[in-house]
């Protein structure tokens, strides 16, 4: 992984808590797969847990269930359409990793691969499933990382190179680019 920063577990719902769009990496054996997700969520802090909803029915959900783990990550513009194109194909027919020409590398303590031109990684261990219909995973972040330009002191500073912003999904392969910060003041007291 080029240029990246471990960050603390406990801070790792600030990867994705502005909602981008995100790419789940499954694998058990030697079988792997890749699948973009709009439903991911953080949900605590210590440990670090989050939600993904993962199709029952999908190659990635089996490869999840059989190895307990998954990996999330938070794509670039740059590769929004590849990660529109992984939704597409199922991974039971083809390897995506090669038909796509992914690039990877190795997660420290899973055995799903990671990917490249991201903003973030999420390693993640499953410790409880949906009833039986339902497609929610709860898990625990193992290990997390920031692209090491964009997040600096503990929070984002997105490039002025909006390929390099995450992104967003709306609907029909409609995305947006996390745009402009802004602050206001507060009304608010804690006291």
């Amino acid at each position: 992984m080029s240029n990246h920063i471990s960050i603390p577990l406990k801070d790792s719902y600030k990867l994705f808590n502005h909602g981008p769009v995100s790419i789940i990496t499954s694998a058990h054996g030697d079988k792997r797969n890749i699948m973009a997700a709009a439903w991911t969520m953080p949900l605590d802090f210590s440990p670090a847990k989050v939600a993904v909803v993962i199709d029952k029915n999908t190659y990635t959900r089996e490869l999840v269930n059989a190895s307990g783990e998954f990996g999330l990550q938070f794509p670039m513009r740059k590769i929004a359409k590849l990660t529109l194109d992984v939704g597409d194909v199922s991974g039971r027919d083809t390897d995506k990793f090669s038909r796509f020409d992914i690039k990877t590398f190795s997660a420290s303590k899973i055995a799903a691969p990671l990917i490249e031109d991201c903003i973030g990684w999420l390693e993640c261990k499953v410790i409880k499933q949906g009833a039986e219909e339902m497609d929610l995973i709860v898990g625990e972040v193992v290990a997390a990382y920031a692209d090491a330009e964009q997040f600096l002191n503990g929070r984002w500073h997105f490039s002025d190179d909006p390929q390099k912003r995450s992104i967003h999904y709306m609907a029909g392969g409609e995305l947006y680019v996390t745009g402009e910060m802004f602050k206001t003041e507060s009304g608010y007291s804690a006291e």
